[in-house]
């Protein structure tokens, strides 16, 4: 058995009290293989000092912008071997951008940017660098998931004729009518098309809906028709869109942040010939299958009969619910993993990279063009 070393990770952005920084932390030590030992966590000098002093990090090793980690993080015998990205949407580009060109490993937080061609040009530098890269599409790291994509892979429902799928959530519902005035502290930025770019709820939570699918089934979209709702505001609040994927098969996604009474509403529904899949969010450890003809399973997390990776990921036993941390926990896994692998002159199997990649991210953001022109062109079919 080879001897594991701890993997050194610096952060960009995450500053203490920010929400997702804290969860990419929280899932990287899970893994008890990496180790926090650079940052530059927020453009405030203070911020960033306090939460490199809380992590006991090297003073040499707190910096002041990302362009500067990155260069001098590259020279050290010690460089970290991958960067966590978790800035807003803006940044991500230009930072992602910083590291691979300096031949560091990156996870980045979604979506991938703001354009195709700058997502293209990270999967070129990615592929140019041979470097692995990770974006955070949290939802295929549940270990239902993955044994739904096993169950559709063995054919058990069919071949897929429909599918339908939402992501509703209610904690924007006070920008209905808000105008430009934001009444939501964790909205200003999301809502601010300088930082969020052409799209908030599809680019938010609409991007979770297309990944997910794509990685239970294999299918992407070819086309959509969709109607964006935004309220008043800049951005979309609200969004209702019709698929067709590359196989002819068609779909319906729904998204919203303006939905009372659902909290973080994530479902996928796959229809097949032979059955249906279903799979809720707010309750991870549960998948639900139906054979035509037969009554509904419930399969369990945890338990004997599950198998493949649903099983080979599994951290506590049935009844012990695993949640979004776990889910990260599950995308770091294999991202870290390769990265030891890589680092260690191992062969990195097609198994060693079940995590959404730079190419899911590129995906995501053709997607995010497709719905917002589609939108702009009275829901016109629209290409991705």
């Amino acid at each position: 058995m080879r001897e594991r070393r701890k993997l050194r990770y610096g952060m960009v952005g995450g500053s203490l009290g920010a929400f997702i920084g804290a969860v990419h932390r929280h899932a990287i030590a899970l893994e008890e293989a990496g180790e926090l030992v650079a940052g530059c966590f927020s453009s405030d000098m203070n911020k960033n000092r306090k939460t490199a002093d809380f992590y006991e990090l090297d003073e040499e090793r707190v910096y002041a912008d990302y362009k500067e980690m990155a260069r001098k993080e590259a020279l050290r015998e010690d460089k970290i071997d991958f960067v966590c990205i978790t800035t807003p949407n803006a940044t991500h580009y230009e930072i992602a951008k910083a590291f691979l060109e300096a031949g560091i490993h990156v996870a980045c937080e979604k979506p991938l940017c703001f354009t195709t061609e700058q997502a293209e040009e990270l999967e070129r530098l990615t592929k140019e660098k041979d470097l692995f890269f990770a974006v955070t599409y949290t939802y295929t790291g549940y270990n239902m998931v993955k044994l739904a994509k096993e169950l559709i892979e063995k054919g058990e429902i069919g071949s897929v004729v429909n599918i339908n799928a939402e992501y509703l959530q209610d904690w924007l519902i006070d920008e209905i009518g808000a105008g430009n005035q934001t009444t939501t502290k964790m909205s200003v930025w999301r809502t601010d098309p300088e930082k969020s770019g052409i799209s908030n709820c599809v680019g938010d939570i609409g991007t979770h809906i297309e990944d997910t699918v794509g990685y239970i089934t294999g299918m992407h979209p070819k086309q959509v028709a969709a109607v964006l709702d935004n309220y008043g505001m800049d951005l979309d609040l609200n969004a209702n869109i019709l698929v067709e994927y590359e196989n002819g098969v068609h779909g319906v996604y729904s998204c919203s942040q303006v939905c009372a009474g659902h909290s973080n509403g994530l479902v996928i529904r796959i229809f097949g010939s032979e059955g249906a899949i279903e799979w809720v969010q707010e309750e991870p450890d549960y998948l639900r299958v139906t054979k035509k003809g037969e009554p509904v399973q419930i399969y369990h997390r945890g338990t004997g009969y599950i198998s493949g990776r649903a099983a080979q990921l599994n951290h506590i036993p049935s009844g012990h619910p695993e949640g979004l941390t776990y889910a990260f926990a599950n995308i770091y896994h294999a991202f870290m993993n390769a990265i030891l692998k890589r680092a260690n002159g191992e062969e990195v199997s097609a198994v060693d990279l079940d995590f959404p990649g730079v190419h899911d991210g590129v995906m995501g953001v053709r997607f995010i063009e497709a719905v917002v022109k589609s939108s702009q062109n009275g829901a016109a079919w629209t290409n991705l």
